[in-house]
């Protein structure tokens, strides 16, 4: 029988810690390890996760915003934590919990420098962001000697990195692009750090950086989606353990007659005998309607049922003719076998989007097997 009675996320710290370690195995030993744990922790838990990678060496952390490095200090966490995307607006807070801020355009730094110096910060840990191709957020190459202006007349805070963000290190076909992305970061950090004196902490290599860039790993290393089980290549996939799985349980069986309809606007309708199970998870769960009228599936005693119709707010109701099940049996939305990136891809989405858009109303439940 399942031990499975709802809808719940299961969170493996063992797959975690297998992750962090062959992910640490392919960078050199003097290469720090910045686990990034933004999106609560890529939909899983941002404590739970940063928690458990600061007990088994993660060296740095990063989220996206001061909001969710707030969460982890909350939590105990020590190690110094990066805010990828801070707004200037929370910049006393981001210094009120020792939070360091990434800043990638000439008003973050002013308004940073600004708020440090009037809070009396001498030396306080900044990251300087460039941007070598992503075209999203960062300096240009060309803006150094503004960047050292602003520098120069206060001691309020100290560039400890320098960073940047690689597009496609994943997509062999953009080798070139990539090499070139690496090769603009290394002239420009250069170019900064003989300026400044001293040569900060050099990172731009995120998990499929780490994988296929060695040249890129420089200082530290940022892994993001690698920690929770995905390589974006099948190769690594097959190398990683995925840490989340989502589950739940069927909660009632119907059985249509040619002809009858299913689900909100009459989205499915039956050409012949069909048996459907109902299922407590929506898209208010994270499961959205983009799955509905068989563009996504779950796996009942390993065998895919197919979503029939809309998904609902709190409801999916899936195919389940050939299957054989009974009400209160367990359903794998996804897990090490039936994997998100599986799931997503059928559906025409990424691993990324399923893990993060998982709702907190969904149960997380901590397996450690360690």
């Amino acid at each position: 029988m399942s031990s499975i009675k709802e809808t719940v996320l299961e969170i493996n710290l063992a797959h975690l810690t297998h992750n962090f370690n062959y992910l640490k195995s392919k960078v050199a030993a003097h290469v720090k390890m910045l686990a990034v744990v933004k999106a609560s922790g890529y939909g899983s838990d941002a404590a739970t996760i940063a928690t458990h990678l600061e007990e088994i060496g993660a060296d740095y952390f990063a989220v996206a915003y001061a909001s969710e490095g707030i969460i982890l200090r909350e939590a105990g966490v020590k190690a110094p934590i990066l805010v990828l995307h801070p707004q200037p607006v929370n910049f006393p807070k981001l210094i009120e919990h020792q939070l360091e801020p990434s800043l990638y355009s000439s008003r973050t730094l002013g308004e940073f420098i600004k708020i440090a110096t009037l809070l009396d910060e001498k030396e306080y840990p900044v990251h300087i962001k460039f941007n070598t191709g992503l075209n999203r957020i960062g300096f240009w190459e060309n803006d150094v000697d503004h960047i050292m202006d602003q520098l120069k007349v206060t001691n309020a805070v100290k560039v400890v990195s320098l960073l940047s963000h690689l597009a496609a290190s994943e997509d062999h076909n953009e080798r070139e692009f990539t090499l070139s992305q690496i090769n603009s970061f290394k002239k420009t950090a250069n170019e900064i750090s003989d300026k400044l004196g001293y040569t900060p902490i050099l990172h731009q290599s995120n998990t499929s950086g780490i994988l296929n860039y060695p040249e890129a790993h420089f200082d530290m290393v940022r892994t993001g989606i690698g920690l929770y089980g995905y390589g974006n290549e099948v190769k690594f996939d097959k190398k990683l353990r995925p840490v989340a799985s989502l589950k739940s349980v069927i909660s009632q069986i119907h059985k249509l007659e040619p002809g009858e309809t299913l689900g909100y606007n009459r989205a499915f309708k039956a050409t012949d005998f069909t048996k459907t199970a109902t299922i407590p998870i929506g898209h208010a769960d994270g499961i959205s309607r983009q799955y509905g009228n068989k563009k996504g599936f779950v796996t009942i005693n390993n065998q895919r049922a197919y979503i029939l119709g809309n998904v609902c707010m709190d409801m999916i109701m899936v195919d389940v003719t050939n299957i054989n099940c009974k009400e209160g049996d367990e359903v794998v939305i996804f897990d090490a076998d039936s994997n998100a990136a599986q799931v997503a891809e059928y559906s025409g989405t990424i691993s990324y989007e399923l893990l993060t858009a998982i709702s907190p109303r969904v149960k997380r439940v901590i397996i450690d097997e360690n």
